[in-house]
């Protein structure tokens, strides 16, 4: 199952949503097995935990089996397929995603903000969210209760529905953007085994030889004074806060004065 295949709503549609919205975590109709007590939510539990440890290229049916201790056809009986596994998947860590209470309102900045955070920590405990393709998300309760919870974030603040959704998409793409790129340099640092410290002081001497700074006046200067900035070549620190302020002082000019 290549990397084509890691796409969610690429299942039969109906047992998905039959399994999505089954209740008690055992599969909606009466199956045999020769493991007594596996569920679905343990299945999703060991797709899930073989994810987390080596990303959706680890991810088969025989692998989920194997850490289950049953035959891939017992795995079968529970879930149909990859494809299926993985709207279960997605459903289920953003029914777990921990969630700020907007009960008490608050500044709109604040809720957006932690919305965006809530996003951004998930992508970096399940990196393998990011890799999933998610057009046609899984409409589990997973999915509806975390579109549920970040829409009241922007709720109240005098914009039309389709405002409100298309501003939601626009933060949550910004968060899906900076995850990526913060999760594609530490996995740059893991292979190289090289900080940006490290990796800048081997190059530096070289560096220093062949760059001529009164060629490149601006890349010296603003390059020396970012570096210095972000101790390294780059801060996902600051790069997600700066994007995020500029990404909410754009949705403050769509909300009426006043």
């Amino acid at each position: 199952m290549g990397r084509e295949k890691n796409s969610s709503g690429a299942g039969d549609p109906a047992r998905t949503l039959e399994l999505l919205w089954r209740e008690g975590g055992t599969p909606p109709t009466s199956r045999r097995g020769p493991r007594q007590g596996l569920t679905v939510d343990a299945v999703v539990d060991a797709a899930i935990a073989l994810a987390d440890e080596g990303g959706l290229d680890a991810l088969t049916m025989r692998a989920v089996a194997q850490r289950l201790g049953v035959t891939p056809m017992t795995l079968y009986t529970y879930v149909p397929g990859k494809a299926e596994m993985l709207d279960l998947m997605l459903d289920t860590v953003f029914l777990r995603m921990p969630r700020a209470g907007f009960a008490d309102g608050g500044p709109w900045r604040a809720r957006v903000t932690a919305v965006a955070d809530e996003n951004r920590a998930l992508y970096l405990r399940h990196p393998w969210v990011v890799e999933l393709r998610v057009h046609r998300p899984p409409l589990g309760p997973g999915v509806m209760s975390k579109y549920e919870h970040e829409l009241a974030a922007l709720e109240g603040l005098g914009l039309d529905d389709v405002t409100i959704d298309s501003a939601l998409t626009h933060v949550l793409g910004f968060v899906l953007v900076a995850a990526r790129t913060e999760l594609d340099a530490r996995a740059v640092d893991r292979e190289s085994a090289l900080s940006d410290g490290e990796w800048w002081a081997a190059h530096e001497p070289l560096l220093n030889r062949v760059f001529d700074e009164s060629r490149f006046p601006l890349a010296a200067r603003v390059g020396e004074a970012s570096a210095v900035a972000y101790g390294g070549l780059y801060s996902p620190d600051h790069a997600y806060a700066f994007g995020l302020a500029r990404v909410l002082d754009g949705l403050a000019a769509l909300l009426p004065r006043g």
